[in-house]
């Protein structure tokens, strides 16, 4: 979804990747010898990918079931490309999901909620709702990885409140991936939950097959085949804080 951040909008420079990596802290590694299971929660078709696409690849290695839930359907990325209307735009990017999931190694196709892309935050109770309902009937030791609820981008903050109030009433354990915070942040920022940062350093195998995963979002990531000096959703400089060979959680 194409809407301003309450932080940086995309197409400021933000924060370099360079400078993340030259902050170069590690946190202590996500454990996930306790996961039986993980429902993993995006606002957008593309979320779960660039947040956790190698967490994802990496319970599937554990042999760790993996159940993706898309809230929209990202109907709204190109609001300014009439081609793309949102019923053809819904239809692209749900594809693109399958196609990342099956890369990432997923077997569960997405169950896929249907809230308006654009405004999660006015359904929210009733994503509660759903999200709570879907992990009370999951199995034991289910965890659920949602976007982090101070994201900057009003979709993915309202989608980790959701997630936040379902985990508590379902008593499953929430972990909270950031995607638009490596844009707006700066390293150390005081604003940032660190002492509850947890990595997840990713095989070589699980690395490739997040990569590899990204660019099955074409729509997202490249401009539109008949608008080449339309600038991408997901520019090259923001694409960069996803492709690192570790991901972060707050857990």
């Amino acid at each position: 979804m194409v809407m301003p951040l309450t932080q940086t909008p995309p197409d400021d420079p933000g924060t370099a990747e360079d400078d993340w990596q030259r902050w170069g802290t590690r946190f202590p590694d996500l454990d996930l010898r306790e996961c039986k299971r993980l429902v993993v929660v995006a606002p957008h078709p593309d979320d779960e990918t660039v947040g956790v696409g190698g967490l994802m690849a990496t319970c599937v290695e554990h042999r760790i079931p993996v159940a993706p839930v898309a809230v929209t359907d990202g109907e709204a990325s190109h609001p300014d490309y009439p081609p793309w209307p949102p019923p053809t735009l819904a239809r692209m990017r749900i594809a693109e999901m399958h196609g990342a999931l099956t890369t990432l190694g997923v077997a569960a196709a997405p169950v896929r909620l249907g809230l308006p892309d654009g405004d999660v935050a006015g359904h929210q109770p009733a994503l509660a709702t759903a999200l709570t309902n879907l992990l009370s009937d999951a199995p034991a030791d289910t965890w659920c990885a949602a976007t982090w609820r101070g994201d900057g981008h009003p979709d993915h903050d309202a989608v980790g409140r959701a997630a936040a109030i379902a985990c508590r009433a379902a008593d499953v354990r929430l972990l909270e991936y950031p995607i638009w915070m490596w844009h707006w942040a700066r390293p150390g920022d005081p604003s940032i939950p660190w002492a509850h940062a947890r990595s997840v350093p990713l095989t070589p195998q699980s690395h490739l097959a997040k990569l590899t995963a990204i660019r099955s979002f074409r729509s997202q990531t490249e401009p539109p085949p008949a608008a080449p000096d339309l600038p991408p959703v997901l520019p090259g400089h923001i694409l960069a804080h996803w492709r690192r060979p570790h991901e972060t959680v707050f857990a």
